[in-house]
């Protein structure tokens, strides 16, 4: 897929609207994505959270403690198109 985020604004409740380079936008809830563990955990902070920022040259959104999010897992659930082979690659 490849497609890179160029917009990001942070939303009520974990979620974020998303727009990638093709135009395809939509708001994604981040908590059904994750679990608030590791590199996550600061994220339950929904004042942090909010703190999300694009990184330009991943194509990816981020936040300060260096957790990101894979641009292709958001534009298969935003564009409601599964990753091809993705439950294979994950049991790998």
């Amino acid at each position: 897929m490849l497609k890179d985020i160029i917009a990001v604004e942070p939303r009520e409740n974990y979620q974020l609207y998303i727009r990638f380079e093709n135009e395809v936008e939509g708001i994604i809830d981040v908590s059904k994505l994750i679990k608030f563990t590791g590199v996550f955990a600061p994220l339950q902070d929904k004042q942090y959270f909010a703190q999300v920022e694009l990184k330009h040259e991943l194509g990816t959104i981020q936040w300060r403690s260096g957790a990101d999010l894979d641009p292709d897992v958001l534009y298969a659930v935003i564009s409601d198109r599964p990753i091809p082979n993705y439950e294979l690659s994950r049991s790998v």
